[in-house]
């Protein structure tokens, strides 16, 4: 079964910025920010290092950066779905602006996904490309211009709102995201307030003077944003 994402949640990854054990720890203290604040985190982990930190979590989501749309057999040098969730991935990114795929190749990338429970998280460049992404039905789609992608300058509220508006129009059910040159912890909260149901950064905490602080500031801000936004409702 797939895991069930409460919203608004938050989302990390290391990309390639730390290795090794210093991926671990950094995977740990994502973890204890969530059981701290009860928020729902998604981390993409190297592929080396997703069944050290599927077994050695609790709260976290895990997450591929991409497979192939093999099965098994021959492909040496293929990421395989069913080896993913063997190793305790419970969902993947498809087209991510450093792996970028087709169309059609996407659709058969959330096609595996679905046959093996795995959640997929989708990238897209544009509102036009998350428009024609979200006709294939992902769990989540986080439309992130690529040109702000590893900056420090977030999309504008204008483009968060219209990217929301566009995808649930033609899958409600579809969890949208943002995160491209998000830095702050003000950032996140600002763009759920917005109608984003998540936000997140990666080589925004990580390039920062502590990245540990900024994960506790930015996954507490989603906590704040949730309960605020329950308050706005009441």
């Amino acid at each position: 079964m797939k895991p069930k994402i409460r919203t608004p949640f938050f989302e990390t990854s290391v990309k390639n910025y730390i290795y090794g054990d210093d991926v671990y720890n950094f995977a740990k203290a994502a973890d204890n920010a969530a059981k701290k604040y009860d928020v729902d985190v998604l981390f993409i982990a190297p592929y080396t290092e997703i069944r050290r930190i599927a077994e050695g979590t609790e709260r976290l989501v895990v997450l591929a950066p991409y497979m192939d749309v093999i099965r098994p057999g021959r492909g040496m040098a293929d990421v395989l779905p069913e080896a993913l969730k063997a190793a305790g991935a419970r969902g993947v990114v498809l087209n991510h602006c450093e792996r970028p795929m087709t169309l059609s190749h996407i659709k058969k990338g959330i096609d595996r996904a679905n046959e093996l429970d795995m959640l997929s998280f989708v990238c897209a460049d544009t509102i036009a490309e998350a428009c024609a992404i979200a006709e294939l039905h992902p769990d989540i789609i986080n439309p992130e211009p690529s040109e702000l992608i590893g900056t420090e300058n977030a999309s504008d509220m204008s483009y968060v709102k219209e990217a929301v508006r566009a995808v649930k129009a033609i899958g409600p059910d579809i969890m949208v995201e943002q995160a491209a040159g998000i830095t702050t912890a003000q950032q996140i909260y600002d763009f759920i307030m917005a109608g984003s149901q998540a936000a997140g950064s990666a080589s925004g905490i990580l390039r920062s003077k502590d990245p540990y602080a900024l994960l506790d500031e930015m996954v507490r801000s989603v906590k704040q944003a949730g309960e605020d936004l329950i308050g706005n409702k009441q």
